[in-house]
């Protein structure tokens, strides 16, 4: 699933020193596909007339992006903002103006530009990019005004202010954005930029990127044998001050070692591992639930029949789980008391399926009820289709924020997806039914015809889905198995 990255700028925007430093923010478009309605630096992809301007690609980037984007950096250049944009109006791909080509000299010799660090969108993402943050220094804040086509708000914050308004729950802020945020409310210019390059080369070298989008919750993916096009399972780090670590699918050593140097950098500022939660039994979610028990001697928790697939049972037993547990987490990062888990339990793809939901700001692990990269199987008799969309309906009547799923990105909106995934179900059965007639036909007849938009790379995986949604059908009177095959029941 992973993609080659595309080279991009981010721009740090400043003005102000000291405790009156603040950098420009903007909120993106809901619309757009990468970070969409998160608050991040403006930027966007390098292009032609950026890569032909050599030492200075880098920079050209981040100030074009400026420009289009919010009609700032002019002042940088030197010029009124209708001349800097004429000198780029005058490039062309292969051969920038002379103005902005001397434009980019003076601001890069200015001490006003610095590099920071690049960060690479980790593999498992489907939009991925390699992108140079940069620090550009104004006197001064100044007006915007924004691209309504990718932007929708934007303002100038302290790095602290913005740190504290995302664990409020009130700026949801892209996670290497808040990462630089919390560098600089922490360490300041210039030594956040230190700082930076420090933590991005850790990224390179192969350790968890801080991928945060709600406060109190930390995901860490990990290649495991799934099913395609999945090739990861995400483990979550869901607390502050107390925390529980969610589903640590890890299968081999480099990865399970990766979770536990996690979980020592955790325990080493003051953090404290609870225990370990598993959303149900499928091995593509339970690989190192075990042997992180047993090594930092936390208890295992999951559902009673969870507990009874394990086959390493090894590890230290906790509380069976079941619908209404909680699961205590302490103090909120933004100083709400009885933070907690709620758990839910969620059948249909498999009985013993749980939800954990943290209580603040109602961020909701969901494990295997839906995904972002592919659709759920259901596969009977474990699976049961009528059951998993009750337990979609159930998800979709509660107060939701971000959802995370066990494969794929996180979901800002929790219930827009779970939507999506009903009416996804509604239009397959009505494929199903229309397949059907009064003649048997075997599933994979019905397969051509009710799944044919599905790759037969997961056709296996599509007919038992096909088989539970006849199921269902039968158990509503609409469809009955007959001699090697199925037939539509007319409805009276």
């Amino acid at each position: 699933m992973s993609s080659t990255p595309r080279i991009a700028s981010a721009v740090l925007l400043t003005t102000g020193v000291g405790a009156d430093l603040c950098i420009l923010l903007v909120q993106r478009s809901p619309a757009l596909r990468f970070f969409g309605g998160y608050w991040a630096f403006p930027g966007g992809a390098m292009d032609a007339v950026d890569r032909a301007c050599g030492e200075h690609a880098t920079l050209s980037c981040a100030l074009r992006e400026l420009l289009e984007e919010t009609a700032l950096g002019h002042s940088l250049l030197g010029v009124p903002l209708k001349e800097a944009r004429a000198w780029l109006a005058d490039c062309t791909p292969d051969r920038p103006s002379p103005g902005w080509r001397e434009g980019l000299a003076s601001v890069a010799a200015s001490g006003r530009y610095h590099y920071v660090c690049r960060i690479t969108t980790p593999e498992h993402v489907p939009i991925r990019f390699a992108t140079d943050f940069v620090q550009l220094h104004c006197e001064r804040a100044e007006d915007f005004e924004l691209d309504a086509a990718e932007l929708v708000a934007g303002r100038y914050l302290t790095p602290a202010a913005a740190v504290a308004g995302w664990r409020r729950g009130d700026l949801a802020i892209a996670p290497p954005t808040l990462l630089l945020l919390e560098q600089l409310a922490a360490h300041g210019v210039p030594a956040f930029r230190t700082v930076a390059a420090q933590a991005a080369a850790t990224f390179d070298r192969g350790e968890f990127h801080p991928i945060r989008f709600s406060p109190g919750v930390f995901t860490a993916p990990v290649p495991t044998p799934t099913l395609p096009p999945a090739t990861t399972t995400n483990c979550y780090f869901v607390g502050e001050r107390e925390f529980f670590v969610i589903d640590p699918a890890a299968v081999d050593t480099v990865h399970r070692e990766r979770l536990i140097r996690r979980i020592d950098e955790l325990q080493a500022d003051g953090a404290t591992l609870r225990g370990i939660l598993l959303t149900h039994h499928h091995p593509d979610h339970t690989g190192s639930a075990s042997l992180l028990s047993r090594h930092f001697d936390v208890p295992l928790h999951a559902h009673a029949l969870t507990h009874a697939h394990l086959r390493d049972e090894t590890y230290v037993r906790g509380r069976a789980l079941d619908d209404g547990a909680t699961l205590p987490l302490g103090v909120a990062p933004d100083g709400s008391p009885d933070w907690h888990i709620d758990v839910l339990h969620t059948p249909g793809h498999a009985r013993d399926h749980l939800c954990f939901i943290e209580s603040r700001y109602r961020a909701a692990i969901v494990g295997d009820m839906l995904s972002t990269v592919s659709t759920i199987v259901i596969d009977p008799p474990e699976g049961h289709m009528a059951t998993y969309l009750a337990s979609l309906e159930r998800l979709l009547s509660i107060p939701l924020s971000t959802l995370y799923p066990a494969h794929g990105p996180s979901y800002r909106d929790g219930h827009a997806l779970i939507r999506q995934y009903l009416e996804h179900r509604r239009v397959r059965e009505r494929r199903i039914v229309d397949a059907l007639g009064d003649t048997p036909r075997t599933l994979d007849a019905l397969l051509a015809d009710a799944y044919g938009d599905v790759a037969p790379a997961v056709h296996g995986a599509a007919v038992r889905s096909l088989l539970a949604g006849l199921q269902k059908l039968a158990e509503e009177g609409r469809a009955a198995e007959r001699g090697g095959g199925w037939i539509r029941i007319a409805q009276t």
